[in-house]
Order: structure tokens, then sequence, then C-alpha cells
């Protein structure tokens, strides 16, 4: 992110995910519009999607509580948005071929195979 050092990221990341822990709409959603003053939207969603990370192996019900009452609908639709091309890549570098055994909507919506969905979710 232009203009933050890996410290100041790490930084970041932990108060968001310490505020996920909290599971208070008004911290969590006082952290995310500060976080929208320094950055563009791409760089909140990539943000957010660290912290889910680091929650979501030990800490389960803050993360669906966060993705349920905290993620505002832009920063969403932006978190959908990298992670159908993350997945989209992981997929033709597994050799699947798009169009034939997976694509993306009109809407963004990934569509899978039964054997790219099994590659997604196992590996």
């Amino acid at each position: 992110m232009p203009g933050m050092n890996s410290l100041q990221l790490e930084v970041e990341i932990e108060k968001l995910a310490r505020a996920m822990m909290t599971r208070n709409r008004e911290i969590g959603n006082d952290l995310i519009n500060y976080l929208r003053t320094q950055f563009p939207v791409e760089a909140v969603a990539g943000l957010m999607i660290v912290s889910i990370e680091r929650l979501i192996w030990f800490d389960i019900d803050s993360v669906l509580w966060t993705i349920e009452h905290l993620i505002p609908a832009d920063v969403m639709q932006e978190i959908k948005r990298i992670t159908t091309f993350s997945v989209y890549q992981r997929l033709i570098s597994k050799g699947f071929t798009p169009g034939q055994e997976f694509s993306v909507d009109a809407n963004g919506k990934l569509l899978l195979n039964d054997k790219a969905r099994t590659s997604v979710l196992c590996c």
C-alpha cells in the first residue's frame, strides 16, 4: 500500500482483527471509516481479507459476525472481486481452462464445474 511500511501495515491489520473480535459495530465502523480516509477501498478490502485470514483459524464466530454485520457493501464487493480474481488465477495455474471448466458470470460470480470446485475447496 502506498505510503505504508510493513510495521504500519501490521498495526492496521492487528487493529482490524481486534475490532472484529470485539463484535462491536461502533468500534469496527470507526476503524473502517478511519481506514477509508487513509486508503482507497481496494486497500481497505485487502486489509479486511488479511485480518479475516488471521482470525478464521481460531475465532470463526468473529469472522462470521464481521461478514454479517460489519463490512460495508462497497468493501464486500471489492473483497469478492479480489478473491474471485485470485481463485481464477489459481485455477489457471492448476491447468483448468477458462470457459470450459470455470468462468465468471456478468455479476462477477465464479462458476465452477465439479472438478474445479473440488480443486478450490480441497487444496
